[in-house]
């Protein structure tokens, strides 16, 4: 499966509540060092794919996008899913970050859930 189709796929089972770090999703695709892939493929291809691309954040647990909107966006959904943002805007990986052995499992264990 291309690097691509992985990253999307890891996307998809990352669950409500929870985040994971572009370069967490690299790692888990089989490139951890194309974090700012993930971040081209998110961009190119959440509306196609109806990717969850709010739970995606950066390695601090801040959001990553520039523009006011798209960051007010993002905050509120993640908001509504439960995940809590702290001092400076950051939130906190060690509780809201998802686990990335859990979310590979799902992806290759569970093929048509990332159909």
């Amino acid at each position: 499966m291309p690097f691509t189709e992985r990253v999307i796929s890891i996307i998809k089972q990352i669950p409500e509540g929870q985040v994971m770090t572009y370069g967490q999703i690299a790692a888990l695709a089989g490139s951890p060092r194309a974090a700012r892939q993930v971040v081209r493929i998110l961009h190119s291809s959440s509306r196609k794919h109806k990717l969850p691309w709010h739970r995606v954040v950066n390695v601090k647990g801040e959001i990553g996008l520039q523009d006011e909107e798209s960051r007010f966006m993002q905050r509120m959904q993640l908001e509504q899913e439960g995940v809590e943002f702290g001092l400076g805007d950051r939130i906190n990986l060690e509780i809201f970050q998802a686990d990335g052995e859990q979310t590979f499992l799902k992806c290759y264990t569970n093929p048509k859930d990332t159909e």
